[in-house]
């Protein structure tokens, strides 16, 4: 395997984190077995084979039921404090092993050494978070009507949650959710993209060595991999109370018809075509740093990545060109080389779609400002590397309504007051993060207002992208409504129940009802 720009090199991560050549891709615990057949994972940063993993069969997905809801009998009956202490360990185990987990999602991925590390910072909050949560999962006391009587709200576990993720966070969506569900009580089968594999062996050694520590059982913690056959596995099953799954709107729909079809419940993190709204009263110089790191990290790859820069006309020159300034200053190549702002795209079916938009754009009319285009030569021998483009479009392009997963960035014009802006953002399907830079204080309350941004995160002064893990995390419309991370989030991985104790002699009923015997 060739060394890449690191001083922790791709060889030691891979051994730090008990990364094999071939690895079972179905797991238990510490019990790993696989009988399907293999994916093999290669680098988009050099074309390299990382590693291959075993496919889960219905056998395999079998055996992983029975282990993850045996387990739960168990893990339920732990107290909520001591489930934190064994998401402390999680959390602790990952600090140890960041700069390895970091360096492999930046080289299975692609995102930059910075981003990478950052998203195993993102899986260490929120074991911090969940740990303190442990501690405060509370339910509500209310007054009956009734004399002698005491109502309140408690919740349980829901027992095995399934988690499908995608290649663009491949590890910290699953943390996102596994902290919380372990902490409620529920045990995990997580389906990782079959495109970061290997990201998805690691976390589940790292979770194996805590509950093999502990003498948990195996089970809490399980891996199944596969492509969308593995997914349906789980979409199907009964015995799979939520299904969580972050991906593409295509795939949303999909996993939801299914999930409720058995009544079951599903948390949805789908697609964004966030916006930022740049006004007359707009500092500059920020909004050209929360539109370009919007636009070009992870290689415009995020579901929170600024695809649209709505700017209003008498600020619009000077903002297109502080813009494309800016793009000429972007260093292409390596992500686990630091000096590099941008990375490749996940693979070849990325790239065709990145060029399918760029010409897209220019049929209906719209007009290059930043030229794009496929980089080759030394470097960019696995054919993943592009230019980040910007193009002026009109907001009813159909590309501009479609999410372009790719650095493409639409700059459109508006007139007017910050309202037609508004207009603007929220006509479109999708409904995650949308910004607005502006230092007029009544703009910035009425973007924030019931009249305002659509969107489940609305940003003053800071881009769509890079939400903290305090606050919920998910959109609406096509986004699919889902909420993870902070906040009450936690409230989905349970379920609720209202009880009501009598402590008298006499059963009186609701609402005076009278029923003598």
């Amino acid at each position: 395997m060739k060394e890449v720009l690191t001083d922790f090199g791709v060889e030691n991560a891979l051994n730090v984190l008990g990364i094999n050549e071939v690895n079972d891709g179905t797991s238990t615990g510490s019990n790993s077995f696989s009988n399907g057949e293999i994916i093999e994972s290669y680098s988009p940063v050099d074309g390299q084979l990382i590693g291959k993993v075993k496919t889960t069969s219905k056998e395999d997905y079998e055996k992983v039921m029975q282990a993850a809801t045996t387990a739960f009998k168990t893990w339920r009956t732990i107290p909520a404090p001591q489930r934190g202490e064994i998401v402390r360990q999680f959390g602790e185990k990952l600090r140890e092993k960041k700069e390895a987990l970091g360096i492999l999602v930046s080289y299975e991925m692609g995102k930059s050494l910075q981003e990478g590390l950052g998203e195993v910072q993102e899986m260490i909050d929120i074991c911090d978070f969940a740990v303190g949560l442990s501690r405060q999962l509370h339910g509500l006391t209310m007054h009956s009507e009734r004399p002698g009587h005491r109502m309140y709200e408690q919740y349980h576990p829901l027992g095995v949650v399934g988690i499908i993720s995608a290649f663009n966070f491949p590890v910290a969506v699953w943390a996102w959710n596994t902290a919380l569900a372990w902490i409620c009580g529920d045990v995990c089968v997580w389906k990782p993209s079959e495109k970061t594999p290997i990201c998805g062996v690691a976390c589940q050694n790292i979770a194996a060595e805590v509950f093999k520590a502990n003498n948990l059982p195996e089970g809490i913690s399980c891996l199944i991999n596969g492509d969308y056959k593995v997914g349906e596995m789980m979409t199907k099953d009964t015995r799979v109370p939520l299904v969580s799954a972050t991906g593409s709107t295509r795939m949303g729909k999909i996993v939801a018809q299914e999930v409720a079809a058995r009544l079951g419940k599903s948390l949805l993190e789908l697609g964004g075509n966030n916006a930022i709204i740049v006004t007359p009263d707009a500092d500059i110089k920020m909004t050209v740093i929360g539109a370009v790191f919007g636009a070009v990290g992870t290689c415009g790859q995020r579901c929170t990545s600024t695809r649209r820069l709505i700017i209003h006309e008498s600020v619009y020159d000077k903002v297109k060109e502080a813009v494309a300034d800016a793009y000429k200053q972007l260093r292409i190549g390596n992500p686990l080389d630091e000096n590099n702002h941008v990375g490749p795209l996940i693979d070849k079916d990325a790239v065709g779609m990145y060029q399918k938009a760029l010409t897209q754009v220019v049929e209906e009319g719209g007009n290059i400002v930043v030229e794009g285009g496929v980089l080759i030569g030394e470097g960019y021998e696995s054919g993943c590397y592009v230019k980040p483009a910007i193009a002026e479009a009109k907001p009813d392009y159909k590309i501009v309504q479609h999410e372009t997963f790719a650095p493409v960035l639409y700059l459109l014009k508006y007139s007017g007051d910050v309202e037609n802006a508004i207009e603007i953002q929220n006509n479109v399907a999708q409904g995650l993060s949308s910004a607005i830079m502006t230092n007029n204080l009544r703009e910035a309350e009425r973007f924030l207002s019931v009249q305002g941004s659509d969107c489940g995160i609305a940003n003053v002064n800071i881009g769509t992208s890079g939400a903290e893990i305090g606050g919920a995390f998910g959109g609406e419309k096509e986004t699919g409504g889902g909420r993870e991370s902070g906040s009450d989030a936690w409230k989905i991985y349970m379920r609720r129940q209202t009880n009501t104790i009598n402590y008298t002699t006499e059963l009186p009923l609701a609402q005076g009802i009278k029923f003598d015997l």
